[in-house]
């Protein structure tokens, strides 16, 4: 059975890997930073002085993105409804209130569509998981993004031979919820037991410790430091410290 060594950490008897996509396969700064401008713009013509606000929450900082901020690690909805408390406390009706902010963030999708082209995999990305793959090591994606956005990553990268099962989030199903790991393994038929998690949130760490999965391997290459990702099993720097040994 192959080995799978992170940095000086290794792990045995692994059957298959799920990796996070956002900030982990995808490189998404540069979209999210222009994502969640144009939805604060969108929404400061609606609400003015709203804008400050919207990109603090965001984790939006100019070119920056704060990579444990709202728009890194939250789903669609978490941002609405985080969006449309701003709008509703300068005075508008809830429902109202998220009605425009789903409007708004409708428009600013047209302004970064189709995401797959503006996220590219990180550098590194491709030569790991084909390592995994020729290895007999399952790969599956389990992201935070909607089903379609992930499937047209998919799609787009052309990893439909090396990926074989890619999940997304839906609004009553998301991280840190261990279901979606349950999910990839019954699809890949392996058990949670044999299964590693690869991701750059805290909410990869405690979905994998919740489905008993063998652990949760760290990556910072999104911008991510070690102390936003208290309990991984390890955490590494670059896609070339996780090697297959076989």
């Amino acid at each position: 059975m192959p080995i799978i060594q992170c940095g000086d950490v290794q792990f045995q008897n692994i059957q298959a890997v799920l990796f996070d996509k956002d900030g982990t396969l995808a490189n998404v700064q540069a979209f999210l930073c222009k994502l969640g401008q144009q939805r604060a713009n969108l929404l400061e013509a609606l609400v003015p002085g709203v804008s400050p606000s919207l990109l603090q929450a965001f984790g939006v900082e100019g070119d920056r993105l704060n990579p444990a901020g709202l728009l890194a690690v939250g789903t669609r909805l978490e941002n609405e409804v985080a969006a449309a408390a701003y709008v509703a406390q300068t005075g508008w009706d809830w429902m109202e209130s998220l009605h425009q902010v789903r409007s708004a963030f409708l428009k600013a999708d047209q302004f970064v569509s189709p995401k797959a082209h503006h996220t590219p995999l990180f550098t590194g990305a491709l030569a790991v998981l084909q390592d995994l793959a020729n290895a007999g090591i399952k790969i599956g994606i389990v992201s935070s993004d909607s089903p379609l956005h992930v499937q047209q990553f998919v799609e787009y990268y052309q990893l439909e031979p090396l990926v074989q099962v890619a999940l997304g989030s839906y609004p009553d199903l998301s991280k840190p919820d261990p279901r979606l790991v349950y999910q990839a393994c019954q699809i890949l038929e392996v058990s949670p037991s044999v299964t590693l998690v690869v991701g750059d949130s805290s909410v990869d760490v405690e979905m994998a410790g919740a489905a008993a999965t063998v652990g949760c391997v760290g990556v910072g290459w999104g911008g991510v430091t070690p102390i936003m990702l208290k309990g991984c099993s390890t955490f590494i720097q670059q896609f070339s410290d996780l090697q297959v040994i076989v």
